[in-house]
């Protein structure tokens, strides 16, 4: 990782966060860890940090209505579904997904961690990732009934393929 941020003063409004600062966020083998919301944004932009464990499933094939999808891969392959088309995204590969773009992503085939930057416009992602972590925070994993009527609150709508 980077160096550690040093800090002199205060920063007024801005945000300064150094490596693995940030809120964190656990969903069954993946982490993710907030960097920015839309409390510090004006509602304009999520970023985050995200970390999935090997063989993570991903999230079902899904559209945003208005919602901008933006991932850039640190580490590792992320597969990317985009429509029919399925893509191994290596390290440096950035994907925009528009809204109304059927797509999705995860490292079923991935022996390794992979790690990716996140980015969402407008904000409000956040509150998705907070309330997938308290459901699965307690001792069993939420049915994917459950998942779908969470994620269904923000923007995803899950596609059939």
């Amino acid at each position: 990782m980077g160096a550690a941020v040093r800090r002199r003063g205060p920063i007024s409004n801005a945000v300064v966060l150094g490596p693995g600062e940030g809120e964190l966020i656990q969903v069954a083998t993946s982490s993710v860890l907030l960097k920015s919301t839309g409390e510090n944004t004006s509602g304009q932009l999520f970023f985050s940090e995200t970390g999935l464990g090997a063989g993570f499933p991903g999230p079902r094939l899904h559209i945003h209505r208005e919602l901008h999808d933006l991932l850039y891969v640190l580490e590792g392959t992320l597969t990317l579904r985009v429509g029919e088309q399925t893509l191994a995204a290596g390290t440096g590969t950035f994907a925009c997904f528009p809204p109304g773009t059927a797509h999705t992503f995860s490292n079923e085939e991935g022996a390794e961690p992979v790690r990716f930057l996140n980015f969402n416009t407008p904000a409000g992602w956040e509150n998705c990732m907070r309330d997938l972590g308290a459901a699965f925070a307690g001792d069993r994993a939420p049915t994917a009934e459950e998942i779908g009527k969470i994620t269904a609150r923000y923007d995803y709508e899950a596609v059939t393929s």
